[in-house]
């Protein structure tokens, strides 16, 4: 009985000091939003907030456009999920239910193009939405990968725990295949379709290199980009540098926070075996 007390112990030891590592970053951002900059690296360090909130956010926005930046990252975080979400879906429903030739081989070309690096494919991009006129655009930054195959991956191995019994009784009811996926398939996707949502969303609002290269006006930076922009040549704002950071942190807090409860679900969905 002791030796399991011990045991119950130690584990919540060890998680209480994994908690307060993985908090502790946080934290300390917190603690620079509220502070002035000098005191944000000072020694002994500063584990209290501070009063200076509202001074480090009038510098911010005094420094760069924060709320137009926030915009646009929402703006295109929220089309590129939604779009991604439509497109993925129909591609992994396509890819677990329809057996046509050459089907493993096109999906296993999407699993390939995840091995490509991402800066290889920069310079043609590049070349091509200049060819089109669309540098300096919403849909330029959105469009590139809104095809995205970790996410076509992960719905495929969900839709395959959709009996195939369930879509044939359908099919036999006289349904069509657009009211097959959308009535019956997307429904039972939505812990996977959170889950990849989450993703999708965090890798979308914290993207800096493509939206540093094809944004070329401040008016169009999202916020990584826009902050990017407060680490000076000579000195740099600690405490608006934090606030910022805390700015751009919340949005995804908040979309997990929202969606947490189908998350855990959702990338277990995708553990069906071939």
């Amino acid at each position: 009985m002791k030796s399991v007390y011990v045991k119950k112990s130690l584990l919540h030891f060890i998680l209480i000091v994994g908690v307060i590592i993985s908090l502790g970053p946080f934290y300390w951002m917190i603690v620079g939003a509220t502070n002035p900059s000098g005191d944000v690296l000072s020694f002994p360090p500063k584990i209290v907030p501070g009063n200076y909130l509202m001074e480090n956010l009038s510098n911010l926005s005094d420094a760069i456009p924060i709320m137009k930046a926030l915009f646009n990252s929402a703006i295109i975080a929220v089309t590129f999920v939604v779009a991604s979400l439509f497109v993925c879906s129909m591609a992994g429903y396509a890819f677990a239910k329809f057996k046509f030739k050459g089907s493993n081989i096109i999906f296993s070309s999407f699993l390939l193009a995840m091995m490509i690096p991402y800066q290889a494919t920069i310079i043609p991009l590049f070349q091509i939405f200049g060819a089109l006129d669309w540098i300096n655009t919403y849909h330029a930054v959105i469009l590139p990968q809104i095809c995205y195959p970790f996410a076509i991956f992960l719905i495929r191995q969900n839709m395959k725990g959709i009996p195939d019994s369930m879509i044939e009784a359908a099919r036999i009811d006289g349904a069509g295949e657009i009211s097959i996926f959308f009535k019956l398939a997307l429904p039972t996707m939505k812990p996977a379709l959170a889950a990849v949502g989450i993703f999708l969303f965090t890798h979308q609002w914290n993207n800096f290199m493509w939206p540093l290269i094809v944004m070329t006006t401040s008016e169009k930076y999202t916020l990584p980009v826009a902050l990017s922009t407060l680490a000076g040549l000579n000195s740099v704002d600690y405490g608006q540098l934090m606030l910022g950071t805390a700015i751009s942190v919340l949005p995804i807090m908040i979309v997990f926070l929202m969606l947490q409860k189908h998350f855990v679900s959702g990338i277990l969905g995708g553990s069906v075996k071939e």
